[in-house]
């Protein structure tokens, strides 16, 4: 079960990558042109949402039956901590990420109550860019490519 939720997990990161490149440069494009806030930029924003969810979902589960918890109870925080690998995948990368969903819910749920579409993007454009950028900074970019 670990290999199959790993491997969904590690797809589904792609999908959630290009759905919040493409949201996050969908805002920047309008709230820099200035253009009007339409059904579309709301279904991208929410399907970004939603990626991001499912996402945290596989990542929960992942965690949860992966041998990490036994890890930390074998080898307490401190061999955790002292271990790169292992503090990004433990501690580092869950917490951003939660962090990142946490961020995006704020900002979609944020844009729902502007009522200019100026204030609406760049609501989006604030939330979304800074996920955006933690994702990046905590993708296992070594594992990706391997």
């Amino acid at each position: 079960m670990y290999n199959t939720v790993k491997i969904l997990h590690s797809y589904w990161a792609y999908l959630v990558l290009l759905i919040l490149i493409l949201a996050t440069f969908n805002v920047l494009i309008k709230f820099f042109g200035k253009k009007e806030f339409h059904a579309k930029d709301f279904r991208i924003s929410l399907f970004t949402l939603i990626v991001m969810h499912i996402q945290l979902i596989i990542g929960v589960i992942l965690f949860f039956v992966s041998d990490y918890l036994s890890q930390i109870s074998e080898e307490g925080m401190g061999a955790i901590m002292k271990n790169s690998t292992l503090r990004s995948n433990i501690i580092e990368h869950p917490i951003t990420m939660l962090l990142v969903v946490t961020l995006i819910t704020i900002g979609y749920s944020k844009h729902k109550k502007k009522l200019t579409s100026t204030s609406k993007f760049k609501t989006i454009a604030i939330f979304y860019t800074l996920s955006l950028l933690l994702v990046l900074a905590m993708i296992p970019w070594k594992t990706w490519f391997s």
